[in-house]
């Protein structure tokens, strides 16, 4: 089966990847709820995930993302991440990478321009639309930053529960998802909308869907083939 889907990517112009959860997990990154430990562990993770419980408990939800960042730091991209940056490099223009994960490893790896669906945790945004007054060279250090003249917060630039994605990075996924000839879906439980939709769309306007994921999905049963092995090592193989 490996061999059929490496004959589609050789004959497709435009193709688009779908990423996981379950590709950073290869690297060793920490789930949303392996995140909670010591004393994390009295707290729901969907608790601390919300603009209401920032605002609310906005030292606690910061301190939360900042252990998030710490157990992120010293993970790598894994073969998979790599494969996907070099190949993209191969052949300009023909690959579409869409990520729904935070940790920015596509990025770190060379695919720089990674459609982010849920945001890149590393990075901050302000937690209110800034005024005249929020400069990114006055921000005051704390839990969290802030503006030191309105109090404007920093805020980490995820998508949090109840939040939309990101407009322009979503219109631009399904763009990807309607045109490509070839969808490859890898590592992602399929039951995250409307991210997992976009492999639906993919099939609807006709291209080729494969998983690639050792463990069964919600999507198998309208994709053409499921590869059941983990992305570092079957993406190596796919794109050489």
């Amino acid at each position: 089966m490996r061999e059929t889907v490496r004959g589609w990517i050789g004959e497709a112009r435009r193709i688009a990847v779908l990423t996981g959860a379950g590709m950073s997990a290869e690297s060793g990154v920490p789930t949303f709820r392996d995140a909670q430990t010591g004393l994390w562990a009295q707290f729901n993770p969907q608790d601390l995930a919300t603009e209401s419980a920032f605002r609310a408990h906005p030292q606690r939800v910061w301190d939360w993302y900042a252990h998030r960042r710490e157990m992120i730091a010293d993970v790598q991209p894994n073969a998979g991440h790599a494969a996907l940056a070099a190949f993209a490099a191969r052949h300009p223009g023909r690959l579409t990478l869409i990520t729904q994960n935070v940790d920015g490893l596509h990025q770190r790896a060379g695919s720089f321009d990674a459609l982010a669906l849920h945001g890149n945790i590393a990075d901050d945004q302000w937690l209110d639309a800034p005024r005249a007054c929020c400069q990114p060279d006055t921000i005051a250090a704390g839990h969290p930053p802030r503006c030191p003249v309105c109090g404007n917060l920093r805020r980490p630039a995820v998508v949090w529960f109840g939040e939309h994605l990101p407009a322009e990075a979503l219109e631009a996924a399904e763009q990807a998802a309607r045109t490509c000839e070839l969808m490859l879906v890898v590592g992602t439980s399929g039951e995250v909308y409307p991210a997992a939709g976009l492999a639906l769309t993919a099939h609807q306007c006709g291209a080729r869907v494969v998983i690639v994921n050792p463990e069964a999905t919600p999507l198998d049963a309208v994709v053409e083939l499921c590869l059941r092995e983990p992305a570092a090592l079957c993406l190596p193989l796919l794109l050489a």
